[in-house]
């Protein structure tokens, strides 16, 4: 890559499309979108990114069928569990953005733990949006802002020290931001991959962030 956007994030959209074509469980295709966000993360952190936020669950998702929507749940506190040690031994550090009304007191546990064991390294800034969505974060800032500026709006967002992406992907060939990081990716460049997410490739990657 001629020029390393420094904060990237990414709508990892098209794991049940994925597994639709192949005849599996819509569960399967996310754990096949699961794996290739950590293959991507080692990526971000080879390529010298120093940020990279990815989209995981929206406020929207709770609306799929429940037992997705119950296998998401499993899912993602098994990756916690099993993943968060090894991703700490490699430098990254941890942090989950949006809502946790609604979400199990168990799970929140886990992404507490896992931010906790992770706060003070200094590879590569991994936030995961997890019952995120884009308006309910500026609505939650909004009810608590009393200032005046948007640096003093920016100190109510989930996580006021996640810098703006430089670079927003999206894949599976949707064309819109579906309430992700409204505020964040105002002067995001916005680039749109046709690959449904577990087949989006490190080459796919790098050339959805070159730079000329």
């Amino acid at each position: 890559m001629a020029s390393v956007p420094k904060y990237v994030a990414i709508i990892t959209d098209g794991n049940g499309r994925w597994a639709q074509k192949r005849g599996l469980s819509p569960i399967e295709g996310h754990r096949a979108g699961a794996d290739v966000v950590k293959d991507r993360l080692r990526d971000a952190v080879d390529l010298g990114i120093q940020e990279l936020t990815v989209f995981s669950f929206s406020t929207e998702n709770w609306s799929r069928p429940k037992d997705e929507v119950d296998g998401l749940m499993r899912m993602f506190a098994e990756r916690i569990d099993n993943e968060t040690p090894e991703l700490h031994e490699e430098g990254v550090r941890m942090r989950f953005i949006g809502r946790r009304e609604g979400v199990s007191a168990e799970l929140i546990h886990r992404m507490e733990w896992a931010e906790d064991l992770t706060k003070d390294n200094d590879v590569i800034g991994f936030f995961v949006a997890f019952n995120y969505g884009g308006r309910a974060e500026i609505v939650d800032a909004a009810s608590s802002f009393q200032g005046s500026t948007e640096e003093e709006f920016r100190r109510h967002l989930y996580a006021p020290e996640m810098h703006d992406p430089d670079l927003l992907i999206r894949t599976s060939g949707e064309l819109r931001v579906s309430n992700y990081l409204l505020w964040q990716c105002a002067y995001s460049e916005l680039v749109f991959r046709p690959e449904l997410w577990p087949d989006f490739t490190r080459e796919a990657f790098e050339e959805s962030g070159m730079r000329t």
